[in-house]
């Protein structure tokens, strides 16, 4: 029986391993860490009884991720209402709202625009999905099954707004503020400055994913997709390690790492090729994040009642305001008035606070490794919209980036997307090779989010590796 190791047990690690359990390997997974999940673990950060998301928490890509559907993992997907709200000073709000016609409506003069640029991938999503979410390199039939459910004028537009920058994108397909915001906090998600391609990809791909499948989240927290996956695991057979660091590459028929290009070299000892040791050490990390976690003593006020609606909330109000603090972030600097992703599950899923108290969660981009301490900020930014929210907070997690590393040695300096998704490096990750799983070492594969297809629960890359795994297991037998 051939034996497999996997190191790290993030949703990447723990999908590249069911994979080749599944083929019948002896496989066994080592997580430094004393809890199993990556960046989906789910804590009692702030007080007893309060459960927060460590990392990533809201999950549109988990429930259209193929992998994750195939396995039919035990998951009880919670949808809020709405999948987000972007909140303006004036005390109104623009939804996102699960019909592309009642999030048009809110939209004044761009409804049409927004409808012309939107309902086609929506109605088509079946045809869309395997460009969005499928695996690398794409399935040969994805673009013409794509073309064949758009048809050519509209996938046309989808890929030229899809590789181009959020900013200008915004500017020209729609005339007003409001229009012009909830897509700038879209994009902002790719953790780029708007002028910066292919930031409006992100912007539409989340659009598009919260009209086709929501911005749902697992009941209980981010922790029940590692359990489902890791319960899956041991059903096949597999062997789970914890409080089990790796430090050096081990020997075994396959070797999957779900870890960064940094943390491979360590692993390596030496022993890669100077060119692809050069290509890890080239590779470029994003900026940081600063998040704050929050035992509320009741719901957020938000002064615009439809945040209420809302699973995620986009606080940063203008076009200009959210493209000042995502460019600053990559400059060294932050920006007084930050753009700030907040969470607030618990409206929608009682398991995550003691009865009638309530959780949520924010962050903002800041320079990778900043020290410096925007916990103000942040809150500062909250109450703009919500009068009386510090009023509410019983007590506070706070997560600069040095910490967030600490708990996971993949979020370097603070980097949530396992490495920048520019252009440069959306396709090309983690080194410029026609494979990029695998490594000049036999039977080494790197297989996280530094990896095509990259950030984001989906367990795809991790999928991914495992399957060129076991093609040249097949070759070498």
């Amino acid at each position: 029986m051939p034996r497999a190791v996997v190191i790290g047990s993030g949703p990447n690690g723990l999908a590249g391993a069911v994979v080749l359990a599944q083929a019948g390997w002896e496989v066994e997974v080592h997580e430094a860490e004393a809890t199993l999940g990556g960046a989906t673990r789910t804590e009692e950060l702030t007080l007893p009884g309060f459960r927060h998301d460590v990392c990533s928490a809201v999950h549109p890509l988990g429930r259209s991720s193929p992998f994750f559907r195939r396995l039919d993992l035990e998951l009880e997907w919670v949808d809020p209402p709405a999948p987000a709200a972007h909140p303006f000073e004036d005390g109104t709000a623009v939804v996102l709202e699960r019909d592309v016609d009642e999030t048009a409506a809110g939209l004044g003069a761009d409804a049409c625009a927004y409808r012309r640029l939107l309902r086609p991938y929506v109605e088509a999503y079946d045809a869309v999905e395997p460009l969005l979410v499928g695996g690398f390199p794409p399935q040969a039939h994805a673009l013409t099954t794509a073309l064949l459910g758009l048809g050519p004028r509209a996938l046309a537009r989808g890929l030229r707004t899809a590789f181009g920058a959020a900013r200008p994108a915004a500017e020209s397909l729609f005339e007003t503020e409001r229009a012009r915001s909830l897509f700038a906090g879209l994009a902002a998600h790719s953790i780029l400055p708007l002028e910066r391609r292919p930031s409006a990809g992100f912007g539409l791909t989340l659009a598009v994913l919260g009209h086709a499948v929501g911005w749902p989240s697992p009941r209980g927290g981010a922790q029940a997709i590692a359990d489902s996956l890791a319960d899956r695991l041991r059903a096949l057979g597999a062997t789970i390690h914890l409080s089990s660091p790796i430090d050096e590459l081990p020997r075994a028929d396959a070797v999957l790492a779900d870890v960064t290009p940094r943390e491979l070299l360590r692993l390596a000892r030496g022993r890669f090729p100077e060119r692809y040791a050069r290509g890890l050490k080239g590779f470029r990390h994003g900026p940081g994040a600063f998040k704050l976690d929050w035992a509320l003593d009741g719901p957020i006020p938000w002064a615009a009642a439809a945040c209420a609606r809302a699973g995620t909330v986009h606080l940063g109000a203008t076009l200009e305001e959210i493209s000042r603090s995502e460019h600053a972030a990559w400059t060294g600097a932050i920006s007084e008035r930050p753009f700030v992703l907040l969470g607030q599950q618990s409206l929608f899923d009682p398991t995550r606070a003691p009865a009638g108290k309530h959780t949520a969660w924010a962050y903002c981009h800041v320079p990778p490794g900043s020290e410096l301490d925007v916990t103000e900020r942040i809150e500062s930014q909250v109450e703009r919209f919500a009068p009386g929210f510090r009023r509410r907070i019983l007590a506070r997690s706070v997560l600069d980036p040095a910490r967030l590393e600490a708990r996971n040695r993949n979020l370097v300096g603070g980097d949530v997307n396992g490495g920048a998704m520019d252009l440069g490096q959306l396709f090309f990750r983690p080194a410029r090779r026609l494979v990029p799983y695998r490594t000049p070492l036999r039977g080494v594969y790197i297989c996280s989010s530094s990896t095509p297809p990259g950030g984001g629960v989906h367990g795809m890359c991790g999928e991914a590796a495992a399957r060129v795994a076991l093609a040249d297991a097949r070759k070498r037998a």
